[in-house]
């Protein structure tokens, strides 16, 4: 099926294959996932992507979760035409009638080599809701669901999760002093998280996600014919004027010894900065790759000290499996936070590649994460350095194709700014190291709200996988809330109140989103999708209820090993 799109006013459309392609069966290209090689299927082409895997300019691990699946959406989604017809040459061949996703291979999907005569012989990978987890280890199972029953007045929009997840729990908290093992108790939790999803979202049926896949990609094809995907260059020009503002200010009370007016206004000015870090990492400015990722270059390592080609790995899984303990790096923050109990059993990161241990530091810091969540906030920025260095210094990103110089670029950025930064305003610029100290801390925990409005979208909303039969679209509105807010606090949230919007829709320029808010909930209406919309306070507090409750089962875990240790004494042994 040829994809047409309004690319900068003019219409782009990709061609069908100069030479007949084969049709593959599943059995076929089952065999070649097993054989290693990286099979994504977009509008119903077979894709061998294996050659393009070092080269993608937005991570491998992004490529990695689509292996076997359906990724016409995604890929529509993250990518402009231009790179989508890029994407011809690694056509290998066709498929017949509707795909049935695999389960990604890095997310623990089993595959069989080929062998003779099994061509027809059922999955081994079988894709459901109930064998997804079945295919995998206690860390691959389905996470667990955070949503509640009550929709607030007026709003398209979820009650009180953490309400919800106390009533499903409740029984649990009750029989806590029984000798059980405390993981049954947190897959128990899982299965009954599961249903509140089930019970919640349409139906997993082909028929349904089918439908929604449908209206999802009229939604998409009408804010096209509106032009919504066109960038508003007029707002970035107020924009210019805000930044030279702070920056200006930054200098003048610098040079006054107003150390603390002046570590305020450039902390605003990392903080407004970001928002425009964030549209071109998405090629949301001028959409075009190398033009954007100079600008979010510019913008982000040297002027803001932090690497845009980690943040775009790191986004574009975020942006595929949002909200999945195992996978999103954007939720996987433990020792300090847990935002689903599934965390509590030491799951292991396939980003990080590395066991997110559940050990006695994390313990005690869960136990207390919704009162100390604010305060840690404050130091995010910090995090943020050392991951911009490991990713540059471990050469995370891709060496080879026309991203390649994208790293050289960065390195010196970052080594401009601790130069400009570091040396000439922190040092030279400020007398004492106290007032030093005072100036560094206060810039950068000025910058906290970004981190809140970040994990607001997403903290409190459901960590639930409910199978590859989820459509993308059902999936991203289901892990993402968006915050209500008047129209002239728009510049201090920059668009991350438009979050789920943003996730249905990743390349449309954040000042065009709420102009699609109304299309996107009217989508929601028709099939039947719940959109959640809060309040910038009332989303805080889902935020907090949802920490507290993870802590709560941390405590009836923790009770439930003490019985059990407690019983294994009393007859001599262990468990």
């Amino acid at each position: 099926m040829a994809v047409i799109e309004l690319h900068n006013g003019h219409p782009v459309q990709l061609s069908p294959p100069k030479r007949p392609l084969p049709v593959l069966s599943r059995r076929q290209i089952e065999s070649m996932i097993a054989d290693g090689r990286l099979i994504i299927i977009l509008d119903n082409y077979v894709l061998k992507t294996d050659a393009f895997l070092k080269y993608h300019p937005g991570g491998d691990k992004a490529m990695m979760h689509m292996v076997g699946r359906d990724a016409t959406d995604e890929i529509n989604g993250l990518h402009s035409a231009e790179a989508r017809k890029m994407m011809e040459r690694y056509r290998i061949g066709t498929i017949e009638g509707c795909w049935k996703n695999f389960v990604p291979p890095i997310q623990g999907g089993k595959f069989r080599p080929a062998a003779v005569g099994d061509d027809e012989a059922e999955d081994s990978n079988n894709n459901t809701t109930a064998s997804s987890s079945d295919s995998s280890s206690r860390s691959s199972s389905p996470p667990a669901v955070f949503d509640a029953d009550e929709p607030k007045a007026g709003l398209r929009a979820r009650g009180s999760m953490a309400a919800s997840v106390s009533s499903v729990s409740s029984t649990d908290e009750q029989h806590a002093d029984k000798p059980f093992d405390g993981m049954a108790h947190l897959d128990a939790l899982t299965k009954k998280e599961i249903m509140l999803d089930l019970d919640k979202y349409p139906s997993l049926e082909p028929e349904v996600q089918g439908e929604i896949v449908h209206k999802y990609r009229l939604l998409y094809e009408k804010l096209m014919a509106e032009r919504l995907f066109d960038c508003n260059y007029y707002a970035y020009a107020i924009e210019g004027v805000r930044w030279l503002s702070l920056a200006t200010l930054t200098l003048v009370f610098l040079k006054w010894q107003w150390y603390i007016l002046s570590a305020l206004c450039l902390g605003g000015l990392w903080h407004q900065l970001v928002f425009t870090a964030h549209d071109a990492g998405h090629m949301g400015i001028t959409h075009n790759l190398q033009a954007d990722t100079v600008i979010g270059i510019i913008i982000a390592d040297f002027i803001g000290g932090l690497s845009l080609g980690w943040w775009k790995r790191s986004h574009n899984v975020h942006h595929i499996v949002t909200n999945s303990p195992e996978h999103d790096p954007d939720i996987e923050h433990l020792p300090f936070f847990a935002v689903s109990h599934r965390f509590l059993t030491s799951l292991k990161s396939t980003y990080y590649d590395h066991i997110m241990h559940y050990d006695a530091f994390a313990k005690a810091l869960i136990r207390v994460q919704h009162y100390t969540y604010y305060l840690i906030l404050l130091f995010g920025r910090f995090n943020l350095y050392r991951l911009s260095w490991m990713y540059l210094i471990l050469g995370q990103g891709p060496r080879k194709g026309p991203a390649a110089w994208h790293r050289y670029l960065e390195i010196a950025g970052t080594i401009f700014f601790w130069y400009w930064f570091g040396y000439q305003l922190v040092y030279k610029s400020i007398d004492t190291n106290f007032h030093r100290f005072i100036f560094v801390m206060i810039s950068h925990m000025v910058t906290a709200p970004l981190h809140v409005q970040i994990t607001l979208s997403h903290f409190a909303m459901s960590t639930a996988e409910l199978g590859t039969e989820e459509s993308f679209p059902q999936k991203m509105l289901r892990t993402t809330m968006d915050v209500d807010c008047p129209t002239w606090l728009d510049w201090f949230h920059g668009g991350l109140q438009f979050q789920a919007i943003h996730h249905l829709f990743p390349r449309m320029p954040r000042h065009n989103l709420r102009r699609a808010q109304r299309l996107v909930q009217e989508f929601c209406e028709d099939v039947g999708v719940p959109y959640a919309l809060y309040g910038f306070v009332d989303g805080n507090k889902e935020v907090i209820g949802r920490l507290a409750e993870v802590s709560r089962q941390a405590a009836i875990l923790r009770k439930c090993q003490g019985v059990i240790m407690a019983g294994g004494d009393e007859h001599g042994h262990s468990h």
